[in-house]
């Protein structure tokens, strides 16, 4: 009764909302979510400079997200190189003086907190050309007003940014009068055209008084309350504001500390200073409104304007709106001919005739087709990650964050089983029931920022270390068994790996290197491919006639091995062979190859050991060791059950090894060496019972198919800033974001993983004449690239 019950609903789901329909809702929910982000950036601007110094809201009890945008943590080698040859100051009092500690601790992290409380306190870093003072003017008084007017004589050097605020001494002198508000108001209005002047060559930003803790407030400050606060911060915007007569004030107001103050204040030791976490937020901030604009850093999109369209871009821009005006004209003149093919009515028999019979769709059509609904996919991903249309936040993790999902996909995954049609070990139902499943858990893993807990990410690089597992497993059993080592194959699997890649690196102006899973496993399959193609080709069909070819294979798999161990531990040797043009190209990042170098060492093992478990289970399969019969157990019962304990304790025992490991360094030398015992063990207790292998998961697999595509569409349309933060499409919902984005982010991959089908079929034809004009037209395609690549990395230098 239970079955029918949930094949019935099954059924239900998939006939009132297919794939197509899905697709269609997800196209509706991205042209109405960009019209509403233009109106907004209309409506409200598009400076993120002002949410980021006036609106944002704490992820965790220190962890600062400004509206819309993501704030970067500058090192102190960063802050040198942003403020070298510059001068700032910071004018004021006490609060102030806090701020100025807290920012030269970013240029300096050993800077102590001494000198004259009150008086001026002076910082230089002479290396970097770096100079930070602070001027200490408690009160907005003739004394502040002489300080800043003397900045805007011509003779003067003026500093690169001024930070001023002052009031609570105002309120305490005076004992909170109404007197010295009105007194504060005439001082300000008469500093505020000298401001205003010196903000023309000079970022002048104006501190709004912190909230106090007024219960912590000793008895000589009583008298400084919010209420006065208010009062005085009011007066500051106001006139600062209306400065200017018919244009915006160049002054800033810095009034995004007051929301930091809100929440943290009540940890202040004195109840008017803030405690220093806050202070170093408000720092961080000062330094992303300056640096940003001048270091551009990937994860600080507050006020970094958008990124100008290089010629490789606009060139792509060109190409697709000529695909997509193609594609409209071909479907314009395509409709017109069917209409006038349209079934006529026969006026003696009253019956319709039919004029021609339906034509099979063109590979010009199916061509233009794609590339317009790349082209608009490709606009979308620019609009995410590039445009500065949708909005991006920092990630924060929790462990409710990375775990509660994870249980959320295992009971979908358990809801959704069928019946496989073959009960062989890692079938391909089973094999993409595991990319499916791993793929979730790695997308899971990414957007809650899990990277931080140690633990999950030893078991993350299992995953990995799995995906490229099957690389060898996969691989090798296709060219052990079909013994096709032809050239359309090799096409056909590059194109298929490497199409969505080649033109992301285009639209989205980043280096081949950036997707490192896919140069990782691309490179992968052609070691694979040349171990086994080049002389002597041994396959199954040469090695069931004699077991001497079975020694030759090994001897070919120990020699790769070999090459791996030599390549893995000589770093100069494999930077020479990756650092030669154009191989550069590929496989530089930041004009190195140790990024490179780095992710390939980090599995390097794991497809060998892909590749001998192929040709182990093979060899035990051909000789009819196993059975692999429906509901049969892989093995007689007792070395079943053996090796399903021995698997139990080893996934077990590493799980434990990777929950205990303290240092990431060390952990990552050891994982190239063991990460193989969890996968094993898996496959092994996932293939062992008759009953395990006889079922899998048709969710999982339905992601399994679209793994790669997922993979790579979440750098820019899930995620954000190159996967550094998060894609906001719906403010102030975070759980509505993540499920809407979600949905577009799947609809997208799969509808990429057709396109990418289709045009394989296209473009590399299985008649080899017609396959080499298209790899020379390719070749040619590339040739272009870096040619214009090459111009390109000159105009920026």
């Amino acid at each position: 009764m239970a079955a029918t019950a949930y094949n019935l609903g099954k059924r239900e789901i998939n006939h009132y909302f297919s794939v197509r329909s899905a697709k269609v809702l997800a196209l509706v929910a991205v042209l109405l979510l960009a019209a509403c982000h233009l109106a907004s950036r209309r409506y409200r601007g598009n400076d993120s400079c002002e949410y980021l110094l006036s609106s944002g809201r704490f992820l965790g009890e220190k962890v600062w997200q400004p509206h819309s945008c993501m704030m970067h943590k500058y090192k102190f080698s960063e802050a040198k190189n942003c403020l070298v040859d510059k001068h700032i100051a910071f004018v004021g009092d006490s609060r102030i003086r806090q701020l100025f500690y807290s920012f030269v601790k970013i240029i300096n992290p050993q800077f102590k907190e001494e000198g004259n409380k009150h008086g001026n306190i002076p910082f230089e870093d002479k290396i970097a050309s770096v100079k930070v003072d602070f001027l200490w003017h408690p009160e907005v008084n003739g004394s502040m007003k002489q300080c800043i007017k003397v900045w805007t004589e011509d003779s003067v050097a003026k500093p690169h940014v001024i930070v001023a605020g002052a009031a609570t001494w105002s309120i305490k002198i005076h004992n909170g009068s109404n007197e010295a508000l009105s007194q504060y108001k005439m001082n300000i209005t008469s500093i505020a055209p000298l401001l205003e002047k010196l903000a023309k060559t000079s970022d002048v930003y104006w501190v709004l008084q912190d909230p106090v803790y007024e219960d912590l407030l000793s008895e000589n400050r009583k008298m400084i309350t919010n209420e006065k606060i208010d009062a005085y911060n009011e007066a500051a915007v106001s006139i600062l504001n209306s400065s200017t007569r018919n244009s915006k004030s160049n002054v800033k107001m810095f009034s995004v500390s007051k929301l930091i103050a809100q929440e943290t204040i009540m940890e202040s030791l004195d109840g008017l200073h803030l405690p220093e976490s806050s202070r170093e937020t408000s720092a961080m901030i000062l330094m992303n409104v300056y640096c940003n604009k001048i270091l551009k850093p990937v994860d600080g999109s507050c006020c970094q304007p958008r990124p100008p369209l290089t010629l490789i871009q606009k060139l792509a821009a060109c190409f697709f709106t000529l695909s997509i005006i193609g594609y409209l004209i071909f479907y314009v003149i395509h409709r017109n001919a069917h209409r006038k093919n349209k079934p006529c009515t026969d006026l003696e028999s009253g019956e319709e005739k039919k004029n021609i019979i339906n034509t099979p769709v063109s590979p010009l059509e199916i061509l233009l087709q794609s590339f317009c609904k790349l082209g608009l996919i490709m606009a979308y991903f620019y609009m995410c990650d590039r445009a500065n249309l949708f909005m991006k936040e920092n990630k924060f993790y929790t462990h409710s964050t990375f775990f509660i999902p994870i249980i959320y996909i295992l009971v979908l995954g358990v809801f959704y089983n069928e019946n496989t049609k073959e009960t062989k070990v890692l079938n391909r139902e089973q094999t993409d029931e595991w990319k499916g499943w791993m793929q979730l858990v790695i997308l899971i893993y990414h957007i809650s920022g899990a990277s931080t807990f140690l633990p999950v990410y030893m078991h993350i690089r299992v995953l990995v270390a799995a995906y490229l597992f099957q690389t060898g497993y996969g691989h090798f059993s296709y060219f052990w068994i079909k013994g096709d080592f032809g050239i359309h194959r090799v096409c056909q699997v590059l194109f298929r790996l490497n199409f969505l890649v080649v033109v992301l690196c285009i639209v989205m102006d980043r280096p081949y290197q950036f997707y490192y899973f896919v140069p990782l496993v691309t490179v992968w399959f052609m070691v694979i491919y040349v171990t086994l193609a080049l002389w002597p080709q041994i396959i199954q069909k040469k090695a069931n006639g004699n077991c001497f070819w079975h020694f030759g294979l090994l001897l070919k798999l120990a020699f790769l091995l070999l090459c791996i161990c030599f390549l893995a531990y000589s770093q100069g040797a494999f930077e020479k062979i990756f650092s030669l043009w154009p191989l550069s190209k590929c496989f530089e990042l930041k004009g190195n190859v140790y990024e490179w170098w780095f992710r390939w060492r980090l599995d390097r093992y794991v497809v060998f050991h892909g590749m001998l478990f192929a040709f182990i289970y093979l060899a035990l399969q051909k000789r009819q060791v196993l059975s692999e019969g429906k509901g049969e157990p892989l093995f007689s019962n007792k070395i079943s059950n053996f090796l399903l304990f021995i698997s139990v304790v080893s996934f077990l025992t590493y799980s434990i090894w990777a929950s205990s490991c303290k240092n990431k360094a060390e952990c990552n030398e050891l994982h190239p060496s063991v990460s193989v015992v969890q996968i094993l063990a898996f496959i092994l207790i996932r293939n062992i019972p008759g009953y395990a292998r006889s079922v899998y998961s048709s969710f999982f697999a339905w992601f399994g198919k679209i793994s790669l595509e997922l993979f790579i569409c979440q750098y820019h349309i899930w995620l954000a800033a190159d996967t550094r933060g998060i894609l906001v499409l719906i403010p102030g919902n975070p759980m509505l974001n993540i499920i809407v984005s979600t949905f577009i982010f799947v609809c997208v991959a799969h509808e990429i993983s057709q396109i990418t089908n289709d045009l394989a079929q296209i473009i590399i034809p299985k008649d080899n004449l017609s396959l080499l004009k298209r790899l020379a037209c390719i070749a040619a395609f590339f040739c272009g690239l870096l040619i214009l690549s090459s111009i390109q990395d000159k105009s920026r230098h």
